[in-house]
């Protein structure tokens, strides 16, 4: 059985699986990781200090993408994300893109406010974009702008979910019922079970980001992918709930200050201190998981170990086919069922 859906088709992968931008995360290593075992790996370009870093991660990631899987696709074995946050300062959005886009990159995840400058110019450069939306609404906007692809982020997701509160699963039939162009899911997948519920509910794959940050290719400090295996659905929390900017986020000691400190009337500029990128950034590199905020997702309660991308996509690929398969049985018992008890009557 081969899983064919048009995320497959149209990027040529083995799997329906796409490997989300995650802030210090979406490396070099980890990214031609996913690509070569069959997913859609995708390099955070805002990890990158400046646009002609990033230059260099395209090509140290090109480096280590094996030579028939580049040759799977002529949009390319791997991606660029690029999330576009309110900012007093921000980032050189277009120069990122434009970086890309001259190093060859050819497929684009974007999330975030107004992305219609960054769809247009990967368009004019025969570009494919996948936009990451937590509403419907949002995602038909993203759909008019010319987005090829949407990623359906449920509230289970790591990061932020939007305002709505909206589930993956009512968000995706939603979707399903109001999109006319396709969309994988995003948030709470972390196994096969989860890819065959986002098929059973219209979706062309899934986005998954806590899952990989533990694999064994993900360059974050042993003890954050240790104590992920350890935790499980409960251990995570909002923080930026009261100034409506909600993003869940590992509950370890600073989290719990933010909300603390949110409930009783707090503004950013008292807990910006606590939530620095800075600070996070130091928890993937000495593994203390309280040294600042890191993103993750309830799927957090779906990891039980620490594989290889290749291992981790394989069981992935075998288990959603078998559930699918199963799913099948079913309908034919059901009919196989029926007809019996008409032959009786």
């Amino acid at each position: 059985m081969v899983l064919n859906t048009a995320l497959t088709r149209d990027l040529g992968l083995r799997i329906p699986v796409v490997q989300g931008g995650m802030q210090w995360v979406g490396l070099p290593k980890l990214v031609a990781a996913v690509s070569n075992a069959g997913g859609l790996g995708v390099i955070t370009a805002l990890t990158q200090p400046s646009p002609d870093a990033l230059r260099e991660a395209v090509k140290h990631t090109r480096s280590m993408i094996r030579p028939d899987v580049a040759k799977r696709s002529k949009l390319g074995a791997f991606g660029v994300n690029l999330t576009l946050l309110p900012s007093i300062n921000p980032p050189d959005y277009e120069g990122y893109c434009r970086a890309a886009l001259e190093e060859g990159v050819r497929i684009f995840e974007t999330a975030g406010n107004n992305p219609g400058p960054i769809i247009k110019l990967v368009k004019e450069h025969g570009g494919y974009v996948i936009h990451k939306c937590t509403t419907v609404r949002h995602a038909k906007s993203a759909q008019k702008m010319g987005a090829d692809m949407l990623s359906i982020d449920g509230f289970e997701c790591a990061g932020h979910p939007g305002e709505d509160d909206i589930g993956g699963l009512v968000l995706m039939a939603r979707a399903a019922e109001d999109l006319s162009i396709p969309f994988i899911a995003s948030g709470g997948i972390a196994n096969g079970q989860g890819l065959a519920a986002s098929l059973a509910l219209g979706a062309q794959g899934a986005n998954m980001g806590t899952r990989f940050m533990a694999t064994k290719e993900a360059e974050i400090h042993d003890n954050v992918k240790q104590v992920m295996v350890k935790s499980d659905e409960r251990n995570t929390t909002h923080i930026f709930r009261t100034l409506r900017n909600t993003a869940r986020v590992f509950k370890n000691k600073v989290a719990v200050e933010v909300v603390e400190k949110e409930s009783k009337g707090a503004q950013f500029k008292d807990i910006q201190p606590l939530v620095s990128g800075q600070r996070g950034k130091q928890v993937y590199i000495n593994g203390d998981i309280d040294a600042g905020i890191w993103t993750c997702g309830i799927s957090v309660g779906l990891i039980h170990d620490i594989p290889t991308c290749e291992e981790l996509l394989k069981t992935i690929e075998r288990d959603a086919e078998d559930h699918i398969n199963r799913l099948a049985g079913l309908c034919s018992s059901t009919t196989s069922s029926s007809q019996g008890r008409q032959s009786r009557l």
